[in-house]
């Protein structure tokens, strides 16, 4: 047996975060068992898609332009973006599936229809997503990764911007919201070399948040804890 390959034909992939938490409740596995499936992009697991076809994200959204939302945590922001841009098809990705219980009781409360939602590591449906098709992207608050021989690991490395990157459409935007200043840094490093521009002209740009920002619990979090956010915006080249 290949010891790059997991048994499904899927490379092997490192994988640092949870992916579940405390127990779930009967809700939540309701909204689990009854919804996800539903909500699902395509096919996008190697059992499903062992031959790694672009899925059709038309058959999904129709001509709708089409958001990414990368980590959506327990998915306040992306409810509220989709329920403020009926008129867009956003996919979010989330591997912590207690996150995404969340995610799928706050979408039936909202009774928005224009959300996909993968329940996994995110390289797994850049491997499927046809070229340019990403209109916007979001990164909130991703796992900060603090210690210097974990920074490796952090969303912000050619591992997951390139294919990112080839995603996107020319001129997509990218937004990334932390409040870890070393996150910045690598971030300001390492977007750029994939192949995007800081659009940043003042300090307000990235100081301030989006006219239509949405504040997620980590912020939050993070503004009570006294760490300031940051707010850096990217066009893809």
């Amino acid at each position: 047996m290949s010891t790059d390959r997991h048994p499904s034909g899927a490379p092997w992939r490192n994988f640092y975060g949870r992916f579940k938490g405390k127990t779930l409740r009967e809700s939540q596995k309701e909204y689990l068992d009854k919804d996800l499936v539903a909500l699902s992009p395509g096919a996008v697991s190697w059992e499903e898609n062992p031959d790694r076809s672009p899925i059709d994200l038309a058959a999904v959204f129709g001509d709708k332009p089409i958001w990414l939302e990368i980590g959506f945590g327990g998915g306040e922001h992306l409810v509220q973006m989709a329920a403020q841009n009926p008129d867009v098809g956003i996919v979010g990705c989330e591997p912590y599936i207690n996150g995404v219980a969340m995610l799928l009781g706050k979408i039936r409360n909202a009774a928005v229809s224009n959300l996909a939602v993968h329940p996994g590591d995110v390289r797994d449906l850049f491997d499927v997503l046809p070229d340019g098709i990403i209109q916007k992207a979001f990164l909130n608050y991703p796992d900060p990764w603090p210690k210097k021989r974990h920074h490796r690991r952090r969303f912000v490395t050619p591992e997951h911007l390139n294919p990112l990157h080839r995603v996107m459409a020319p001129g997509a935007e990218l937004r990334v919201a932390t409040d870890i200043p070393d996150y910045v840094r690598q971030t300001l490093e390492e977007v750029p070399r994939a192949g995007f521009s800081w659009t940043a002209e003042h300090p307000g740009d990235w100081r301030n948040p989006w006219g239509d920002w949405i504040s997620t619990r980590y912020e939050q979090k993070a503004l009570r804890e006294g760490r300031t956010p940051h707010y850096l915006t990217f066009r893809r080249i």
